[in-house]
């Protein structure tokens, strides 16, 4: 099988150095760093964007790939829909083509309770004039043709989009570069620095740089960071695999899932294919401390998570990854660069199965390539972006579970906005971090 497009070994692109003081620091060059980094240097702020690892070596570049509106939640709902604008408008501003498809997305429902769950969730898609729609099982069959499966019909979004995440985002990296953010990989924040109670800088593995704020971004890492400097978030990840197909004949230009798969076509001829509502989650401290938070997940959704027994050596909740550790010295992000699991065999040969019995028109599937991500999730499976009331000059935005590709340029205007003090132009109620300890009921986001 051939190697995933970004781990350990890929070139540096910006070696940097760090500048010694910023106007802000963005922490993670995820997606949602990225974006966050591009609209701040848009607006005239210095930046410097810091990467442990490299620009979308982990979730950022190992995701379906898939930009949809279609079942968000309702107050994701509209940054996800200015996100769809504005991935149009980014990807006329890259230097190479992203991949970006106007394909559509469909969930194809197996009964008609599905359907009837696809039904509700249309009220909030007219509230923000999405374009999603219920198909009947013949208009299934003319949108994609030869399904072998029986659908009782299903939910249908044309405006929704697809990319190639492991190029999109670089790309988006390189349009921030060019916009004035310095973006810095290898480059580890090993923690927060404070005086007077607020942030004052932070202290990476090449020194010190004064700033004012700083933009948490980290993905899967987020918590461990956060309470080294005594910050709760009950932030999990969970394993996810991913496959990809040889080149095979394409019938469907848009994403589409059942109870069992979803597929994407990609930009090399072949196919995407990953288990859709199925996770892996290695218990850990964070699992022991968080499990109160979770048990409405859990009684929602009980068999949509297979629990491992402990994490790998080096990931962000393995037993054996210090929660504190001094600032001079090596931290647990320098100690594990890139987040790279090694994806499910079992999973993968299930995934081949699935594939041929939905569509077996298209011949045999051969899997070209395999690989896992760890998909940073919060308990009501929607993120925190929030200032820190305990930290002045900290700024979150994590937790996208599973949703931050396609949301991250939304995502990222908004967090520009926060930190310099903007309308961020939506109601981000729904995302404050006090959630988790102000006694409010957990509220899970749609499971559709």
């Amino acid at each position: 099988m051939t190697r995933f497009p970004i781990h350990g070994a890929t070139p540096v692109t910006w070696p940097g150095p760090p500048p010694d003081a910023a106007d802000v620091v963005v922490i993670g060059g995820g997606v949602i760093g990225v974006c966050t980094a591009l609209y701040l240097a848009e607006a005239g702020k210095s930046v410097a964007l810091l990467e442990k690892g490299r620009v979308a070596g982990e979730q950022s570049s190992r995701n379906w790939g898939w930009i949809r509106q279609q079942g968000r939640d309702p107050d994701e709902l509209p940054i996800m829909a200015e996100a769809n604008a504005l991935w149009r408008d980014l990807a006329q501003r890259t230097n190479v083509d992203i991949g970006l498809i106007q394909g559509g997305v469909t969930y194809l429902a197996k009964t008609q309770d599905d359907l009837a769950r696809y039904a509700a969730w249309l009220s909030h898609a007219q509230v923000h004039d999405v374009d999603s729609r219920l198909l009947s099982q013949a208009e299934i069959a003319d949108l994609i043709p030869g399904m072998a499966r029986p659908y009782a019909g299903a939910l249908y979004t044309a405006s929704d989009m697809r990319a190639e995440p492991w190029v999109a985002v670089p790309a988006l990296a390189g349009v921030a570069a060019r916009a004035g953010a310095n973006v810095i990989e290898n480059c580890a924040v090993r923690a927060l620095d404070i005086e007077g109670g607020r942030v004052a800088g932070v202290i990476t593995e090449a020194g010190r740089i004064r700033t004012s704020e700083v933009v948490l971004a980290g993905g899967a890492w987020s918590s461990l960071l956060l309470r080294r400097h005594g910050i709760a978030l009950p932030q999990l990840s969970v394993r996810a695999t991913v496959a990809a197909t040889g080149p095979m004949p394409m019938v469907y230009p848009g994403g589409a899932a059942d109870d069992r798969i979803a597929f994407r076509p990609r930009k090399d001829g072949g196919y995407s294919l990953a288990a859709g509502g199925f996770h892996e989650l290695f218990i850990g401290p964070d699992a022991f401390r968080a499990l109160s938070k979770y048990l409405t997940q859990l009684r929602a959704d009980p068999f949509g998570t297979r629990f491992m027994l402990k994490a790998p050596k080096g990931y962000p909740d393995a037993w054996s990854t210090p929660r504190k550790w001094d600032a001079d010295g090596p931290s647990p992000f320098e100690a594990m660069r890139i987040l790279n699991p090694a994806p499910n065999r079992r999973k993968v040969d299930q995934l081949t199965r699935d594939f041929h019995e939905v569509l077996p028109g298209l011949g045999p599937v051969r899997i070209k390539t395999a690989w896992a991500g760890m998909i940073d999730t919060m308990p009501d499976v929607v993120p925190v972006v929030d200032r820190v009331a305990a930290l002045p000059g900290l700024t979150i935005g994590t937790g996208m579970s599973g949703h931050g590709f396609g949301i991250g340029p939304g995502m990222g205007k908004v967090l520009a906005a926060l930190v310099m003090g903007d309308d961020p132009g939506h109601v981000l109620k729904r995302f404050r971090l006090s959630r988790f300890s102000d006694g409010s009921k957990m509220r899970l986001g749609p499971s559709v």
